[in-house]
């Protein structure tokens, strides 16, 4: 029964929670900022699925006391309250039932960070820049209306407008939870601005998702990092391009390079390079995750695959299609300003009904 072998392995976290919510007030564990950290996060987990737990137990006892009633009280009002918190039960525990299954699955354990987002013209040329440039828009735009602070780390101007490449950060709740499903191919089909027969083209730019690391989760050793120090180029005036304060760092050991410009400050672009640098090793592990997720399931809603094409734009219809689940609306204007978030709770919903189908539940 679904009933009892839920409250079955709800009572076995119960424990667990208990036993959590003592030692993170333990002082020896608070000096561990590392353990403190891990524990922190298992507590906000594990009362996450309490809370439905005590809801669920509740709404039992709610459901059995107005049966009780039904079966025993002859005062029509009494009656018809019960009936309602009869109805009201019954239709709450099968999607109570919904969401503690979800919670008792394992979710990406990536998911509360930060992001750092990369966007790359493809195929295409001068198009495939722009059109890189009105993604970058879209997400701005997004993160916006979602209360995320975004920081640009790097860019390269495309000749005709919009990015060969652009790195920004985002700063949030949930953010890696929610962007990750934007790494992949996009590919728009439309008139370029540079087409002077009005033909439609079809050009293509790259969106990658990383979560950002926490200084907790690598340790790079200074003597590891060569870092190069250059005039920065691009908008801000005459300093920008005579004032050393862009960062360059490369991570001897694995050869991955990062740079960061911002104005003036090169303690500040060092920082956020380091960040940056920090998460791109940590991803070489986290992609070994990803990669073990996408072997497992069939949409690959989130396997972090870069060089799948995940979704097209399509001008002449005004049509959006993400071929992950095969899912088309007709609202490309209002999707390219930033309102993304329909598609996303489908691919959410999509991710979620392949991981309760893993739990084999």
């Amino acid at each position: 029964m679904i009933e009892s072998d839920l409250l079955t392995r709800l009572s076995g976290l119960v424990s667990r929670f208990e036993e959590v919510g003592t030692l993170i007030t333990d002082p020896s564990v608070i000096s561990d900022m590392k353990r403190f950290v891990k524990l922190t996060k298992e507590y906000r987990e594990l009362e996450k699925i309490n809370l439905a737990r005590l809801e669920y137990i509740r709404t039992q006892e709610g459901l059995a006391e107005a049966r009780a009633i039904l079966d025993t009280e002859q005062d029509a009002e009494m009656r018809e309250m019960a009936r309602e918190e009869l109805e009201l039960c019954t239709n709450r525990i099968p999607e109570l039932e919904e969401e503690i299954k979800l919670l008792l699955v394992p979710a990406d354990p990536q998911d509360e960070k930060n992001a750092i987002v990369e966007i790359r013209g493809g195929t295409g040329g001068d198009e495939a820049a722009i059109f890189a440039g009105d993604l970058y828009r879209m997400y701005v735009r997004f993160c916006e209306n979602k209360g995320w602070k975004i920081e640009q780390t790097s860019s390269t101007e495309g000749t005709s407008g919009g990015f060969k490449e652009v790195i920004f950060t985002v700063t949030g709740d949930n953010v890696y939870g929610t962007l990750k499903y934007e790494s992949g191919v996009h590919r728009v089909q439309r008139i370029p601005q540079t087409e002077t027969q009005g033909r439609v083209h079809t050009s293509a730019a790259t969106v990658a998702v990383l979560p950002e690391a926490d200084e907790f989760d690598v340790e790079i050793k200074e003597s590891d990092i060569r870092t190069d120090i250059f005039c920065a180029s691009g908008h801000g005036g005459q300093s920008v391009n005579t004032t050393y304060s862009a960062v360059r760092l490369v991570h001897i050991p694995t050869g991955i390079a990062v740079q960061c410009q911002d104005e003036k400050s090169q303690l500040k672009n060092k920082a956020k390079a380091l960040t940056e640098l920090r998460s791109r090793i940590y991803n070489m592990e986290y992609q070994k995750y990803l990669d073990e997720i996408a072997g497992k399931r069939k949409t690959m809603v989130s396997s972090g695959d870069r060089s799948a094409k995940i979704r097209t734009y399509n001008y002449p219809q005004g049509r959006i299609t993400d071929h992950r689940i095969n899912y088309t609306i007709y609202n490309l204007s209002d999707f390219m300003d930033g309102n993304i978030q329909e598609v996303i709770d489908k691919l959410i919903i999509a991710e979620n009904a392949e991981r309760l189908k893993e739990a084999e539940f």
